[in-house]
């Protein structure tokens, strides 16, 4: 198996507990479209449950034989940002890319460089932010016959100082995965779980403690059942009695519908509960 990136090291448990859970707004709409010249667009809108709305217009040029990609957004808060990728060029494995931010309203600008560099038992990252600080923030991790071992460090340059450090460790199989991290200067621990079962049915958990903030330690369980090749529903709860469900179901091609809700098992008599819906069309 391919080695992930530090940040991916407990994905698969991650995406079973956080991704495809509509309760988070009250509703979202996301249009995909590509054209015959490698240009793909894609227009996101969200309305939280405190009536709020946001949205994003998100332009990607792809030029796969040179390695090539430019993407460009403008969202509802007037901001713009471009990136450019640029891939195995130099060396295979090879990643660079730059990342511009502008916002009219208060002329403030960003620039970022990023390298990504990835072989067959490593993988390596390192983000740079060239006009604040600037800051570097390098991670790599190193994998062998499933095995995983990886560690994250920041620096400022203009402060002389590090400015947190992290690490991790994990098994990935095919059908199973495991991964212990400690972020946050190690002091924050996690340990996550993920099982495929079979084809219809995926199973996770995830502990975290924080050693500042006491004994206290969080439990999050999830399942994922397929019903059908178009259809899934998802289900977790947490340590603390919040529980969270979701649909998902491809109504017809390129039209996807994702109704979710929450509850708090221990205030089912209180304002609490979350609903959201989720249409994604794409062409």
């Amino acid at each position: 198996m391919a080695v992930p990136a530090f940040s991916d090291i407990a994905k698969s448990a991650n995406d079973l507990l956080n991704k495809d859970f509509y309760h988070l707004s009250a509703g979202t709409i996301e249009v995909k479209s590509n054209t015959p010249n490698n240009v793909a667009f894609k227009v996101t809108g969200k309305s939280s449950h405190d009536k709020a709305t946001s949205g994003a217009l998100e332009g990607k040029f792809t030029d796969k034989p040179n390695g090539l990609t430019v993407t460009q957004t403008w969202n509802t808060a007037n901001a713009l940002e471009t990136k450019v990728e640029m891939a195995d060029n130099l060396a295979k494995g090879l990643k660079a890319e730059g990342i511009f931010s502008f916002l009219p309203a208060t002329n403030a600008r960003g620039a970022k460089f990023n390298l990504h560099f990835k072989q067959s038992n490593f993988h390596g990252r390192a983000f740079f932010d060239l006009l604040k600080g600037p800051t570097a923030n390098i991670d790599a991790i190193v994998g062998h016959e499933g095995f995983l071992a990886g560690a994250s460090a920041g620096y400022d340059v203009q402060k002389a100082a590090i400015t947190g450090y992290s690490a991790a460790v994990g098994y990935h199989a095919p059908t199973y995965s495991a991964a212990i991290t400690a972020t946050d200067n190690l002091s924050v621990f996690s340990a996550s779980y993920y099982h495929k079962v079979n084809s219809q049915v995926e199973a996770g958990s995830k502990a975290t403690w924080a050693s500042k903030s006491g004994n206290t330690v969080g439990l999050e369980v999830a399942a994922k059942y397929r019903l059908d090749p178009v259809s899934f529903v998802k289900g977790k709860i947490n340590d603390r009695g919040v529980a969270a469900v979701a649909y998902n179901v491809l109504l017809r091609e390129g039209v996807t519908l994702g109704v979710g809700a929450s509850f708090d098992t221990q205030k089912l008599d209180q304002a609490t509960h979350k609903v959201g819906t989720s249409f994604t069309f794409e062409s």
